[in-house]
């Protein structure tokens, strides 16, 4: 059987109205690879999944859907993979219900890569916005892909930031891969396409169902080394993707915010249950046990001198970026790579409105190596 034929099978399979993950996964332990599901008598299907789901398998005609996913697996960029493709995400084969086949567009070599999941609010502060794209751009300059769900708000700030610096980034959705949705990041969609990877474990054209997001949130976790939720009330569905991370085994984090904050309170509940709490990118990578030097900064490190330099311009007041270029002679662009590092290291916070402030305690350098000028500075 050639290669065509057997993600034929494997769509036929999956695409059994009726027929969910689990009783998918109950026919391949009993019979194998999907072609011989097909070629087991009634009687033995019957004695796995009974009577009604036999003949659904057996009676079921969904030819003209397999063809049509096959067409779509045949445009650029755009890939069908099985529970026993190579490419397949491992960490996804770890959790106790991995998707029988996925639908991906982008790249597939973010599939096995180190990976940390960014969640939060759809309706989150400009604080929360800005967190989420700082700490995704920084811990993608680690080296770590973001995962996130594409959803307004934190989902979209973090998969930003991610785009911003590497394009390392996964969106897993909760519709058909052809169907976007939220319409209003049709947009980001597409960069995403572009540089990093799109994944759907439903079926081609099924439309936003409620009940289909907290199942793609199993995916998002599942896929991650952990779980980052930056802001959420205390019924947000990011505490659910929490708790799958939690149940797979996953790291847990969380921003604290303001007490009078709505949508800090799902993070203080969270940080009360037993997550990390987290003030810089630093505590994130220290939790995870993650090293790395990224490639942009071994392309372009800042001088040391720079790097003191720029501490002493800023003082310990907040300013802006605009004040921070005037002040140290800097362009915009290498005072954003200093900062972030800066930031990395828990040198300088990042303030509402575009601001930064120096941090005055001292902390451990993210690098020893003291020939990296970087070693001595630091940081959706």
């Amino acid at each position: 059987m050639n290669a065509a034929e057997s993600l034929a099978n494997w769509l036929r399979l999956t695409l059994i109205p009726g027929i969910g993950g689990e009783t998918q996964r109950k026919l391949l332990s009993a019979f194998g690879l999907p072609e011989a599901v097909f070629l087991a008598s009634r009687s033995a299907l019957r004695n796995v999944v009974g009577d009604k789901t036999a003949s659904l398998v057996l009676d079921t005609d969904n030819q003209l859907m397999i063809e049509e996913a096959l067409r779509w697996s045949e445009k650029p960029g755009q890939h069908l993979l099985c529970l026993a493709d190579a490419e397949y995400p491992q960490s996804l084969l770890q959790i106790p219900d991995p998707p029988t086949l996925l639908y991906v567009r982008g790249r597939l070599d973010l599939l096995n890569t180190p990976a940390l999941a960014i969640v939060g609010s759809r309706n989150p502060t400009p604080q929360g916005i800005s967190n989420a794209e700082r700490f995704a751009a920084a811990l993608a300059d680690a080296q770590l892909t973001i995962t996130s769900g594409l959803a307004l708000g934190i989902d979209a700030a973090a998969h930003r930031g991610a785009l911003r610096v590497s394009g390392n980034t996964v969106a897993f959705i909760g519709t058909g891969i052809d169907r976007l949705y939220p319409s209003a990041n049709r947009g980001l969609a597409h960069e995403i396409e572009d540089y990093g990877t799109i994944i759907s474990e439903f079926r081609l054209s099924t439309p936003a169902i409620a009940a289909n997001f907290p199942r793609r949130n199993r995916l998002i976790s599942g896929f991650s080394r952990g779980v980052l939720v930056v802001e959420a009330t205390t019924e947000s569905g990011s505490l659910i993707t929490a708790r799958l991370a939690a149940e797979q085994g996953r790291e847990v984090f969380a921003i604290p915010g303001s007490i009078h904050s709505p949508q800090a309170r799902g993070c203080h509940q969270l940080i009360k249950q037993g997550a990390k709490l987290v003030e810089t990118v630093q505590d994130v990578l220290d939790e995870l046990h993650w090293f790395s030097i990224s490639p942009r900064q071994k392309v372009s490190p800042a001088s040391g001198d720079q790097t003191n330099d720029l501490l002493l311009s800023m003082g310990f007041d907040p300013c802006a970026l605009d004040e921070l270029v005037e002040r140290s002679g800097l362009t915009a662009d290498v005072l954003s790579v200093m900062l972030l590092h800066l930031e990395m290291n828990g040198q300088v916070g990042s303030l509402p409105g575009g601001r930064y402030q120096r941090i005055s305690h001292n902390r451990e350098p993210l690098r020893q190596n003291h020939d990296d000028p970087l070693s001595q500075s630091s940081d959706d």
